[in-house]
């Protein structure tokens, strides 16, 4: 049976990318503090993320998501990535900021721009292939009032970005941020489908989908001799709308199998 990913990539949405069908999410490269996961962990050194990072790669994975608020994520990536920039599809934010274990946010364009910059610069890149506004919860808000999707429409137009959208926690913010942006990042995994009209939408309009907490959160628990991970992507990959899901493991071991029940799942097997 096939284990990769590498026939699987698919457009994401009209964005332009074409990215796999599972991405690797990189908060626990950079901070531990303030997580949401069953269980502690070691941030990874140079040599095991890079290891990591190969290994995602050998499996078809193109999707990296970092952000700002993921502690010093952006820092590593930048020299982990040196000379394959190209083989890659980087997600980052704006809007979200961690300090001294602290989230704080900033939604006014002012602070986007400069955070763009910033990340450009952390990931030793010219372009971030696409921007999301990292919410809150107060997405209506954010993208009626802010001015930032405004500002995130004049970075692409400038070539800073590729595609702009939505990390957000509301039905209403999804579907605002697919009406005028490229994609919208939602949650939805077994215990959690609130967001699905998003996905509806998406489907029906041709956007791109991102699925966090696809696992929710390392949390999926199911009966006696079921596989949590295949149950869960058989909801994620189920619905036409979605277009990956971004996981983020750093057990080698955890990634195989992550990928070779993806891709069972989406080959029908």
């Amino acid at each position: 049976m096939i284990k990769t990913l590498h026939e699987l990539h698919r457009p994401l949405g009209d964005s332009g990318l074409t990215v796999s069908p599972l991405g690797l999410g990189t908060v626990k490269l950079g901070r531990d503090q303030g997580v949401k996961y069953p269980a502690g962990f070691t941030i990874p050194d140079d040599f095991s993320a890079r290891q990591l990072l190969h290994q995602a790669r050998e499996l078809g994975i193109n999707l990296l998501d970092t952000a700002p608020a993921y502690g010093v994520s952006e820092e590593r990536l930048g020299p982990l990535l040196q000379g394959q920039r190209d083989a890659w599809v980087i997600v980052s934010k704006v809007g979200e900021e961690f300090e001294a274990g602290q989230s704080r946010f900033d939604f006014t364009p002012e602070h986007a721009r400069r955070s763009v910059e910033r990340s450009l610069t952390r990931l030793r890149t010219d372009r971030i292939d696409l921007l999301l506004v990292h919410s809150d919860g107060s997405d209506r808000a954010i993208l009626e009032d802010s001015g930032l999707y405004e500002a995130l429409a004049e970075l692409k137009q400038a070539g800073k970005i590729r595609a702009f959208g939505l990390s957000g926690k509301t039905v209403e913010g999804g579907l605002l941020a697919l009406q005028r942006g490229d994609c919208a990042m939602v949650t939805y995994n077994l215990a959690e489908q609130d967001e699905k009209p998003v996905l509806d939408y998406a489907a029906a309009h041709g956007k791109g989908i991102l699925v966090k907490k696809a696992l929710a959160s390392g949390h999926a628990c199911l009966g006696h001799g079921i596989d949590p991970v295949r149950a869960s992507f058989e909801l994620v990959f189920g619905h036409p709308g979605v277009t990956s899901a971004i996981v983020g493991t750093i057990d080698p071991l955890h990634l195989a199998h992550n990928v070779a029940t993806a891709a069972a799942v989406i080959r029908g097997h």
